[in-house]
């Protein structure tokens, strides 16, 4: 490593999933690269990396964002929510099991994504319209579904009361 890649590089303490953990990343690692590379947490996946595919979302705060338009260290003084932070002791929340029943995932990988912007919007909104649940999808890219069976798992969600998911 040379002397200009050392000065480069940061440790950073995030707040991922309720838990602080330092990473050292380079200055221009986005927050994706650091959840999946440097924390070795590849539920957040890498689709277009423009923010268009919405295939990175994650929460900060509690609010939708994509992850691979965010620089590891504006994470810092955040709360960062993965995927991951769902299931709780390997139980599925409400959401995960709606779509798991409903077949609201075929290959997966836009999955996470959605996942986590339905999880704003039932936290955010726990009388959402079908409507409402299409309008938050609209940021997302799903080449296999087609959308009706996400729309309906969400909507079955709802009804069963939201969604609820891991630690804090």
């Amino acid at each position: 490593m040379t002397k200009l890649d050392a000065a480069s590089r940061h440790d950073l303490t995030l707040r991922v999933n309720g838990r602080s953990q330092t990473v050292n990343v380079e200055s221009r690692t986005t927050l994706a690269d650091c959840l999946r590379h440097g924390l070795g947490l590849t539920g957040t996946h890498l689709g277009c990396e423009h923010g268009v595919c919405g295939s990175c979302t994650v929460l900060v705060d509690g609010v939708a964002a994509r992850s691979c338009l965010m620089l590891a260290a504006q994470a810092q003084r955040h709360h960062i929510e993965t995927v991951e932070s769902l299931a709780v002791d390997g139980q599925l929340n409400e959401l995960q099991q709606a779509f798991r029943e409903g077949h609201g995932l075929q290959c997966g990988f836009c999955t996470p994504g959605i996942l986590m912007t339905l999880t704003e919007l039932l936290k955010t909104n726990p009388d959402a319209s079908e409507d409402e649940v299409r309008r938050a999808l609209s940021g997302h890219l799903c080449r296999c579904t087609g959308y009706e069976n996400i729309v309906r798992a969400a909507m079955a969600a709802l009804a069963q009361g939201g969604a609820s998911h891991g630690p804090r």
